[in-house]
């Protein structure tokens, strides 16, 4: 079974957008993934369309109306769809690689896609909506967001990258930021590349490369360290 994601947006012409692109585009040809947009305005239920409405107690901004947001809800997730229900949102929960990799081993999911200043919080607690987030940082919507959740997730689906081992050595898959890469010239503006990864030594390159991995991390995310895999002092080889 592919991974299948139902997008709800008011902007369903921004999908898949990059996403049909490169090896997530070449996944998406061969079905290791779908996405599919369902237009949130498709449920207003008047003539102008309208989905959103003044905030309750006032205030700037408009909010998205439950009863509209639901039925698209219930049209693209009817019930026994065991797909997780996710709101792109800035109050959400930040989204981690582990999160990520747990939503590429399901079904799919389903993206609600936010707008204006929010969407009413009935909603949100009568559909079992999980906010994620992935950054502290305002967007103009949910749709760019969820484009982000999604590059995430399509990258680790079976088949979709040219080497399935590089999901597992990348930032954040062992608790660290990731090592710094070389490659040809051997040279280059009087910089070489360090010695221990042409020696042949793959020991070598394996505690070289977890070391200034760690390295890296204190010295830019040390938020990460306490739960890194592993951990040990810089310096300490």
């Amino acid at each position: 079974m592919s991974f299948r994601a139902s997008v709800l947006t008011l902007y369903p012409d921004m999908f898949p957008g990059a996403l049909g692109m490169s090896l997530a585009g070449r996944g998406l040809e061969a079905g290791a993934w779908s996405i599919e947009t369902v237009q949130i305005r498709d449920f207003a239920t008047d003539r102008h369309r309208t989905v959103d409405d003044t905030p309750a107690g006032g205030g700037a901004g408009m909010v998205l109306r439950a009863d509209i947001l639901a039925s698209a809800i219930d049209h693209a997730s009817p019930a026994g769809d065991q797909r997780p229900r996710l709101l792109m949102s800035p109050r959400g929960k930040p989204l981690t690689q582990a999160r990520v990799r747990e939503l590429a081993q399901g079904p799919g999911a389903v993206i609600v896609c936010g707008r204006f200043e929010g969407v009413d919080q009935r909603v949100i607690e009568a559909r079992d909506l999980e906010e994620v987030s992935i950054g502290d940082y305002i967007l103009s919507g949910g749709e760019p967001a969820a484009l982000v959740l999604l590059d995430a997730i399509v990258r680790l689906l079976p088949g979709v990258m040219g080497n399935d081992e590089s999901g597992t050595e990348e930032s954040f898959e062992n608790g660290l930021l990731e090592h710094p890469h070389y490659t040809r010239p051997q040279l280059f503006e009087d910089r070489p590349i360090p010695e221990v990864l042409t020696s042949g030594n793959h020991a070598r390159i394996a505690q070289w490369r977890h070391q200034t991995a760690l390295e890296l991390t204190q010295m830019r995310r040390p938020d990460l360290l306490p739960a890194a895999p592993g951990k040990k002092e810089p310096g300490n080889r």
